[in-house]
């Protein structure tokens, strides 16, 4: 359901603690329109916006959250100059590991989805070290898209069905939404109850687009490097107050 801008400002204690949302996505939009307000490169937009993400994780922590999906790069953002793209690939080493003592602390496991092909080296050896390093945490799931575009998995997803298909392991009549979820990359996942997009635009980008049938959509004027424990709060009030039927009365 989609609904005009959220203005109240709420206090936690505002908050029913039985229904909380369990699966937040993130579109964490306007880090470049931040910065050039402040007459400032874009990369300081970028840069800024991973203090953001730490706001939100112990919002997150502090209201019982379970998972956190942030759309960190997409497949459509290699069409950005270089230089920016060089920056973003830059930014999950220099986050993971100048916060992953305090993710530790915070009992944060990291996890990332999307595709390895044309990711840097040291931004898998990054990831994929602090996957490491968090696994045995039993808290908040950070969990990073990176590289990551819905359409192209549908199609692997897809293609991975008619591989094993051919190969006797399914059959056509067993394909339902079960066995397909089962292909995802959010297969380990409950879809996402709410989707906050920040900046004030008001589509999903190519953003876990199967994942989403039934999510609450919530759309901010805020910039994502400005989005703090406020702006949670707001959002995850908002989905309180609807009624999600999944089609039914």
């Amino acid at each position: 359901m989609i609904k005009g801008f959220f203005t109240k400002t709420v206090s936690i204690e505002e908050i029913n603690p039985s229904n909380i949302p369990k699966h937040v996505a993130i579109i964490m939009d306007g880090n470049g329109r931040w910065a050039k307000n402040k007459g400032l490169p874009r990369i300081a937009g970028h840069r800024a916006g991973m203090e953001a993400i730490k706001r939100v994780v112990k919002a997150a922590n502090k209201v019982g959250v379970k998972i956190v999906t942030l759309f960190a790069f997409s497949t459509e953002n290699w069409k950005r100059p270089e230089k920016e793209v060089n920056f973003l690939m830059s930014l999950p080493q220099e986050f993971l590991t100048k916060e992953i003592n305090e993710l530790n602390k915070q009992n944060v496991q990291v996890k990332i989805i999307g595709f390895d092909q044309n990711l840097p080296e040291h931004t898998l050896k990054a990831v994929h070290e602090a996957e490491k390093r968090t696994e045995n945490n039993t808290g908040l799931i950070l969990n990073f898209a990176l590289n990551y575009g819905s359409r192209h998995e549908i199609v692997q997803a897809t293609k991975a069905i008619v591989r094993d298909v051919l190969a006797g392991k399914i059959t056509e009549q067993e394909i339902d939404e079960t066995i397909f979820g089962q292909y995802m990359l959010t297969k380990n996942y409950p879809d996402p109850d709410l989707l906050i997009r920040t900046s004030g635009e008001l589509r999903l980008s190519n953003f876990l687009l199967w994942q989403m049938a039934y999510t609450e959509l919530y759309f901010t004027k805020a910039y994502w490097p400005e989005f703090n424990e406020q702006h949670f709060f707001e959002a995850i009030y908002e989905y309180q107050q609807r009624g999600r039927r999944f089609g039914g009365i």
